[in-house]
């Protein structure tokens, strides 16, 4: 546990909020809302909120590569700030390498709760917060070795040998360029090579290949990173941010035409475009925020986003819903019994934020 920093960039830790508002039950609040208020427009927004069962994309595809993205930016203050006052380059690697094996082992445990200790098998190896600390690792390598434009050489030699990876290499049985849900090569590297247990039992999308191109999420947040503490002036920041954004979604689309977007590969044209998606609504918080000074509605995000490692835990081991069911049971009663899940929904919502809250007026904030 930590004391929140004096100074950080209020941008951020509420994209970071926002982020994880989804997760700590926003998401299924709007989800819950779909075919029961007859209107359209909320019935769009719920179908964004599921993921994709394979090509394609909707907004909710967008959250985990938006926390990569936000990791990436984060790390490159965090790392610019121990250079600037002297911190050796291999304390910087030790301080991260910890934070990654702590994080693997965290997401371990967290995916596979409660815990199969003597059935192995059982287990699942991959995590999103095993995903967060080798992407920060090799993020932390990168920045510390290489400039700016030869990150993202190492980005587009990462992405184009994963392209060329899935369309050339043959997979037994399906043969090369196969980008179905059996016959991928991702599949079949997770069967022959990651022990344990696979989340879509033929393959994992948090398992071994996959975390390759999702390591250049992170990496292109260290170079907004870059950006931001660098670039002369606001405006120029906030361009610049604009203008790889763009460019980084024309990319992604145009792939495409031929890599389909898909989240559960991890796809090329899905980093591309999930990335150019970060720096364009980075640059619209930050634009709003630390450049046009609206900074009074942010505290909501902010409470959520200082302590985004609760949230992730406290939704999988403490059951809110039991909670919000005894405290609401009394008000949602006279109401259709369509809206007792919604009301339920909105209760746990109001319980994790004011746990956050009373964490955040405590100055506890949990970090690896």
């Amino acid at each position: 546990m930590s004391e929140k920093p004096k100074e950080r960039l209020l941008s951020l830790d509420t994209l970071r909020g926002f982020d994880m508002l989804f997760i700590a039950g926003g998401g299924t609040f709007i989800t819950l809302l779909h075919g029961k208020t007859g209107m359209s427009w909320v019935d769009a927004i719920a179908d964004q909120l599921e993921h994709v069962p394979w090509n394609g994309f909707v907004f909710y595809d967008f959250i985990f590569p938006l926390f990569l993205f936000i990791t990436g930016v984060s790390l490159s203050f965090s790392l610019s700030k121990g250079i600037s006052v002297g911190v050796p380059k291999k304390k910087l690697y030790r301080k991260v390498f910890i934070r990654m094996v702590i994080l693997i082992l965290l997401g371990l445990l967290y995916k596979n709760s409660p815990f199969p200790y003597f059935e192995p098998s059982k287990i699942r190896m991959g995590s999103v917060l095993g995903r967060i600390g080798i992407a920060s690792f090799i993020t932390c390598l990168l920045y510390l070795n290489f400039s700016l434009l030869k990150r993202v050489y190492w980005i587009a030699g990462i992405l184009l040998i994963y392209y060329a990876a899935l369309f050339l290499v043959p997979v037994p049985g399906y043969g090369a360029g196969d980008l179905s849900f059996e016959g991928n090569l991702v599949g079949w590297f997770d069967r022959t090579f990651l022990p344990g247990r696979l989340h879509q039992v033929t393959y994992d999308e948090l398992g071994i290949l996959t975390t390759f191109p999702a390591i250049c999420i992170s990496i292109f947040g260290s170079i907004a990173g870059e950006i931001l503490r660098n670039e002369s002036t606001q405006n120029k920041k906030t361009i610049t941010l604009i203008g790889i954004g763009v460019l980084c979604v024309a990319i992604g689309l145009l792939w495409n035409l031929h890599f389909p977007i898909n989240k559960r590969l991890w796809s090329s044209s899905f980093i591309v475009l999930t990335s150019g998606l970060g720096f364009l609504i980075l640059a619209i918080f930050y634009w709003i925020i630390d450049v046009k000074g609206y900074k009074k509605w942010t505290f909501f995000f902010k409470v959520i986003g200082l302590n985004s490692l609760v949230i992730y835990f406290a939704y999988r081991f403490i059951r809110f819903s039991y909670t919000s069911e005894q405290l609401l049971a009394g008000i949602y009663a006279p109401l259709p019994e369509k809206w007792h899940e919604v009301v339920v929904a909105l209760g746990v919502l109001a319980l994790v934020w004011l746990l956050l809250y009373f964490l955040y007026k405590k100055r506890i904030f949990v970090k690896v």
